[in-house]
């Protein structure tokens, strides 16, 4: 199979650079599956999980709001977080998530929802992946 080049970054490190055979990311028309040689793009980054395969091996991890930028030499990754299963906080992603439910009950303002809907978007998708809720199917 084909392989082209990654890199995620985040505003931390970077969190991951190889070669992958496909690459499939939740975006906001849904999810995207990159493999090698794709036309050259740019589209934004939902939360929700990735999923790289190297060597025939799926391996997924959580990602927070971003962008994607699709070269001909490489596939960047632009995101505010990434997390692989073992690393993520389920307690810290529970509290998160009940902030966020108790702040959308309050409904103060549009702006105020959005925030809290995305943040109630990143803590589910924290706490479905390290659940095991979500597997690549190939």
């Amino acid at each position: 199979m084909n392989k082209f080049y990654l890199e995620i970054i985040t505003p931390e490190k970077k969190f991951y650079a190889d070669e992958v055979e496909k690459l499939k990311l939740p975006t906001s028309a849904g999810e995207c599956l990159i493999l090698a040689n794709h036309q050259p793009m740019v589209f934004a980054l939902e939360p929700g999980t990735l999923v790289l395969t190297q060597s025939g091996e799926a391996k997924e991890a959580f990602t927070s709001e971003g962008f994607v930028e699709i070269r001909p030499d490489a596939v960047v990754v632009f995101s505010q977080a990434v997390e692989w299963p073992e690393d993520i906080d389920e307690h810290r992603a529970r509290e998160a998530q009940e902030r966020a439910q108790e702040q959308l009950r309050l409904l103060k303002s549009e702006a105020e929802f959005q925030l809290n809907k995305r943040a109630m978007q990143r803590a589910f998708a924290r706490l479905k992946l390290k659940k095991g809720g979500h597997f690549f199917r190939q």
